[in-house]
């Protein structure tokens, strides 16, 4: 199959949350034209089965390709970790891009203090992802230090548009509480949801611990694919952005908009 360097660039979350990565894609390649698809109607993904959240995420996929996307960024940890290899097998003709917690850059900035990954039930059970931890964590010397926090609930708060406010400090608060009273060298967010409560997160532990997460790492690892195949569309200035949500609830499209800064189609 082949592609025009005009041809959308696909996006794909169990929700909204991969609108983060998406911001992040528009603000490094405004050229570009993407298409964004969010599965509301079956998130959250970290409590399914792994099967389950296989089958979700080739159905998406299946979506994207049929809107003639040139690459597919799997915005979504817990896609990522369930089915990243079988979709790059299946669709070897694409450029397929997953996105993982950043362990890396947490690891190697880290001093005295804890590293705290937030993620999903799937993601923090996830075998690479437990190895890579190991493995980072035992060269840098941190391993004692760092604390798996899944956090079950927190997307569905942002999913109903809840990004700030008392009940989600509330719930954060509930979360990292037990470690408030330690040093935090870091707080990955595992989830691409979580960077829209970022700011509630950074009030609870202080300006002064790093709040990381993959969104720019995943951005540029795309522009590298594009560039590799020569795919980039490099003329314009803005390209358009296209939104579907299996949920078919147009709350959730004006939501989805919202949360990219967009007040309009």
């Amino acid at each position: 199959m082949k592609f025009s360097k005009e041809s959308p660039i696909g996006f794909f979350d169990s929700g909204v949350g991969g609108l983060s990565v998406l911001k992040k894609a528009i603000e490094l390649m405004p050229e570009e034209n993407y298409i964004y698809f969010g599965d509301s109607k079956n998130a959250p993904y970290g409590g399914r089965p792994t099967e389950e959240v296989r089958e979700l995420t080739f159905k998406a996929v299946e979506f994207l390709l049929q809107k003639g996307v040139k690459a597919v960024v799997v915005a979504c940890n817990t896609a990522t970790s369930a089915a990243i290899n079988e979709l790059r097998e299946k669709y070897a003709h694409l450029p397929i891009i997953g996105i993982e917690p950043a362990l890396k850059p947490a690891v190697k900035s880290c001093d005295s203090g804890k590293i705290i990954i937030m993620a999903t039930n799937v993601t923090l059970k996830e075998k690479k992802f437990n190895a890579l931890m190991k493995s980072l964590a035992e060269q840098e010397g941190c391993l004692n230090r760092i604390i798996p926090l899944p956090c079950p609930g927190l997307v569905e708060y942002v999913e109903n548009g809840k990004t700030e406010g008392e009940e989600v400090r509330g719930f954060l608060n509930g979360k990292l509480a037990p470690y408030l009273g330690e040093r935090i060298s870091s707080i990955v967010l595992g989830c691409t949801h979580y960077p829209f409560v970022r700011e509630t997160i950074s009030e609870l532990v202080g300006k002064e611990v790093q709040i990381i997460d993959g969104s720019e790492g995943t951005v540029r690892e795309l522009k590298r694919k594009l560039e590799e195949k020569e795919l980039r569309n490099l003329e314009g200035n803005k390209g358009n952005v296209i939104i579907y949500n299996s949920s078919e609830n147009e709350e959730i499209i004006a939501l989805s908009y919202k949360l990219l800064g967009m007040t309009n189609r």
